[in-house]
């Protein structure tokens, strides 16, 4: 099998409440469970902070909120995933809670070296 990385984008719509937050975080849980069950969860990953990032935009050091700041594109975490191939792990993807709430999971081959 080969690995992907999913990085998670961040939602549209965020939790409101605390039991909305519980039940997203059932749902983030129910989803991994699955996934390790079968055999296609490499790394759970971590989810990311929300501040003290950026990018570094060239050698002297420029740093910003990244390119995509304005429209709060950003990368909230990320997990490993072990696919038979991209077809198998977009599939997968689809399953993830966050789509549930307009955010995105960019798929992406991790290259073996």
């Amino acid at each position: 099998m080969d690995q992907f990385v999913y990085l998670y984008r961040r939602p549209t719509t965020p939790p409101a409440t605390p039991q909305q937050m519980q039940e997203v975080m059932q749902r983030w849980q129910a989803w991994f469970k699955d996934l390790e069950k079968a055999g296609h969860l490499a790394n759970y990953g971590q989810p990311l902070a929300d501040a003290g990032g950026g990018v570094v935009k060239d050698k002297k050091g420029s740093f910003s909120d990244g390119p995509y700041a304005e429209t709060k594109d950003v990368v909230v975490g990320y997990s490993v995933i072990a696919a038979a191939d991209l077809d198998q792990a977009v599939k997968l993807a689809t399953g993830c809670p966050i789509l549930d709430r307009g955010g995105m999971v960019e798929v992406r081959a991790i290259m073996k070296m």
